[in-house]
């Protein structure tokens, strides 16, 4: 099989070259190595192309989704594309709406568009913050280190749970656009698509910012001396799933044959951090004792978001791996292996 994935050179991206390439598929990573551009942070575009060049059977191409010509070129004799490739961040939306929706939203439509011509699979990244502030309706109770569901039996937000009538930020309505479109693709088009609305992706060769990527930004910070600024009070908690786990699900949904869904994905409710809970994990392994500041909080933070998974878990006979535990301790190693890169 030929597989095209968009943002191969990112975090996601580059993971599911290295998975698909060892599977002896052939790979082909697109990217514009823009990420540092857009989110206005010196961030280090060239380690993940030089780690896919160094793999056999991927081919990296430098281009961008939001131009048609280039994704239908690329895309040709492709079996699927895994749409990675996004604008990521909250604050980057909110201070440049036009530039978010055009990566999120027509670049996704350009996706769609080259996938029906070629009559091939599509896996989107979505996000979970299609909920947007929905999520904060959901009844919370206070504890020492982190937020809770209220009802000890809640186990997630299931797919089902409602997007209308809310604030998303522009972030959260590009993506939405974006996971709608793939959605009617299927019903129109009989596009073979799989739909993934992720939690907390983390993991190595992220290259995490203040402004996305909070795992590996407080790994990153903390091992290279640079403040660490919490907007809110630290208590807020997600799912949080090990990169490895999320390509073991893209993975299996190509494999089983499923077309047409859509899956909350994360860690679930067996694999949740707090800020501050993370926070201790970090001072536990590297020695270091952290003293963050404090800011308000963000627009449309969710104060819980953990993911249903039991769909995933159902369809795609798929469940997380790594605990949080280990799967910070694989960041601070490479983080520790890699500081004068970061």
């Amino acid at each position: 099989m030929k597989i095209l994935v968009t943002g191969g050179a990112g975090f996601v991206g580059s993971h599911l070259c290295e998975h698909f390439a060892e599977e002896g598929f052939e790979v082909i990573a697109l990217d514009n190595l823009k990420r540092g551009e857009i989110l206005g942070k010196n961030i280090n575009s060239r380690y993940n192309v030089d780690f896919l060049k160094s793999l056999n059977q991927v081919e990296f191409v430098e281009g961008d989704i939001t131009k048609f010509s280039t994704l239908q070129e690329v895309s040709k004799n492709a079996d699927a594309i895994i749409h990675t490739a996004a604008q990521v961040a909250v604050t980057t939306s909110l201070e440049n709406p036009r530039k978010d929706f055009e990566i999120n939203a027509l670049g996704t439509f350009n996706v769609l568009e080259a996938a029906r011509l070629n009559d091939c699979a599509v896996v989107y990244c979505s996000t979970n913050k299609v909920y947007g502030d929905n999520v904060n309706q959901v009844s919370i109770k206070e504890l020492d280190t982190r937020y809770a569901f209220a009802d000890d039996a809640f186990n997630g937000i299931p797919e089902t749970f409602q997007t209308d009538l809310c604030e998303h930020t522009p972030y959260g309505s590009s993506k939405l656009a974006g996971d709608i479109y793939v959605q009617d693709y299927a019903h129109v088009y009989g596009l073979k698509t799989g739909i993934f609305r992720m939690s907390c992706i983390y993991g190595t060769r992220q290259f995490g910012v203040e402004d996305q990527g909070w795992i590996a930004w407080f790994t990153i910070a903390t091992l290279t001396g640079k403040p660490i600024t919490i907007y809110g009070d630290g208590k807020q908690v997600r799912d949080v799933l090990y990169v490895t786990d999320l390509v073991a699900a893209f993975d299996a949904f190509l494999k089983n044959g499923l077309a047409g869904e859509v899956f909350n994905i994360g860690g679930g409710a067996e694999n949740t951090l707090s800020l501050l809970e993370l926070i201790e994990i970090l001072e536990r392994l590297t020695g270091k004792e952290i003293t963050p500041g404090y800011d308000n909080w963000r627009p449309s933070d969710q104060k819980v978001y953990i993911s249903d998974t039991g769909k995933a878990r159902k369809l795609l006979g798929w469940r997380p791996k790594v605990s949080p535990e280990k799967g910070v301790e694989q960041i601070v190693q490479w983080v520790m292996k890699n500081k004068n890169i970061l």
